[in-house]
C-alpha cells in the first residue's frame, strides 16, 4: 500500500468528480481534463457505467492527455472485471505515468445492470483484494506505488478501506458523514467524499438542478439505504428529496457558499475533496467546466492558505 499521508500528499486537497467525461468524445475529454489541470485542481475522478466507456481505458487517455494531473477511478466496479484484469491495467498505468494514477474500487450497485449476481458485495470487495494482495506481477513496475481506494459508505466497508487499502471514497455524503467516517479510519488512512455543488445563487434554479441530481441517486437501494443509516427519515426520502436533504447533499448558491462547504468537508478529517459541478442538461460539458472555473480562483487560494 501507498499509505494515506503520501496520497493526500500527491492529490492535495481539492479535485474533481466528473463522470460526464465517459459521455463525450475523446477529444473533448482530453480538452476537458487540460482545462482542469491548469484550473489548479490536483486530481481527477472518473466513474464506470456498463453503457459508457471502459474505466481504465478512459483513464490511461486523460493521463496521456495531462501532464501532472493525477487521475483516478471513482470508482472501477469489482463486477467489471477480475482482480487480476485490475490489477494488470492499474499497474500498466501506474508504471507509465508514475505517481499519477489512483485505483478506486467498489460493489457498485445492484442497479447497474452487468447481467450478473450482486450478492454479498463486502465479502466479494474483500475476496477481490485478497488477489490483488497476493497475486504475482511480472510487468514493469513505477517506485510509485499504486494508491488503491474503496467506496464505503457503511461502517464495516470503511474499516475495510482503513485496514486493507489506502483509504476511503466517500459519495453522496454531507460533512457530518465525513467527520464520522474520519473517527472510524483514524489518522492514517486516506478520505475523499465526493461533493455536489451548483453555482448559481438563485434558489429556485439551484435547488431544481439539486433535486434532479439527488432524485437520481434515490432510485439506488444502496443510497437510500446509506441516508436511513444516516438519519435522513422517510418525509426526507419521498418524493425527489427534502429542501433539507438537498441543502445538505449539494452545495448550492455563490463561489464563496459553494468553497464554504468543501472546507467544512476538509475541517471534518478529509484529506481531498472531489468537487462535482451540477448543471441543466441544456448547459452540457461546456456548464460544467463554466462552474470549475468559477469556483477555482476562491476554492483553490482558500485551500492554499491552510
Amino acid at each position: 500500500m501507498t499509505g494515506g499521508r503520501e496520497l493526500a500528499a500527491r492529490v492535495g486537497p481539492v479535485g474533481v468528480w466528473l463522470a460526464a467525461l465517459a459521455e463525450i468524445s475523446a477529444d473533448q475529454a482530453r480538452d476537458a481534463a487540460r482545462t482542469i489541470e491548469r484550473l489548479g485542481y490536483g486530481a481527477l475522478w472518473i466513474g464506470e457505467s456498463p453503457a459508457h466507456k471502459e474505466v481504465f481505458t478512459h483513464a490511461g487517455l486523460l493521463l496521456a492527455a495531462t501532464e501532472r494531473l493525477v487521475v483516478a477511478t471513482g470508482i472501477a466496479t469489482i463486477w467489471g472485471r477480475d482482480a487480476v484484469a485490475a490489477d494488470c491495467a492499474a499497474q500498466t498505468l501506474g508504471e507509465a505515468y508514475p505517481g499519477r494514477f489512483v485505483l478506486g474500487l467498489g460493489a457498485s450497485h445492484a442497479e447497474a445492470g452487468r447481467g450478473q449476481g450482486h450478492d454479498r458485495p463486502f465479502t466479494a470487495l474483500r475476496e477481490y483484494l485478497d488477489v490483488l494482495d497476493t497475486r504475482p506481477y511480472r510487468g514493469p513496475v513505477s517506485e510509485a506505488m499504486v494508491p488503491t481506494v474503496l467506496a464505503a459508505l457503511r461502517p464495516r466497508m470503511q474499516e475495510l478501506g482503513r485496514d486493507r487499502a489506502d483509504g476511503v471514497h466517500t459519495f453522496f455524503v454531507p460533512p457530518s458523514h465525513t467527520a464520522a467516517v474520519r473517527e472510524r479510519l483514524g489518522t492514517g488512512a486516506f478520505l475523499v467524499p465526493e461533493q455536489a455543488v451548483v453555482v448559481d445563487p438563485d434558489p429556485v434554479v439551484a435547488r431544481g438542478i439539486a433535486r434532479a441530481h439527488v432524485a437520481s441517486r434515490l432510485r439506488l437501494r444502496n443510497y437510500v439505504a446509506h441516508l436511513e443509516a444516516i438519519g435522513y427519515t422517510q418525509a426526507d426520502l419521498a418524493s425527489s428529496g427534502s429542501d433539507r436533504m438537498i441543502d445538505d447533499l449539494v452545495a448550492w448558491g455563490d463561489a464563496d457558499t459553494v468553497v464554504a462547504r468543501v472546507r467544512a468537508h476538509l475541517d471534518a478529517g478529509a484529506d481531498h475533496v472531489a468537487v462535482h459541478p451540477l448543471v441543466g442538461a441544456a448547459a452540457g460539458p461546456a456548464g460544467l467546466l463554466s462552474q470549475l472555473r468559477q469556483l477555482a480562483p476562491n476554492l483553490i487560494r482558500a485551500v492554499a492558505q491552510d
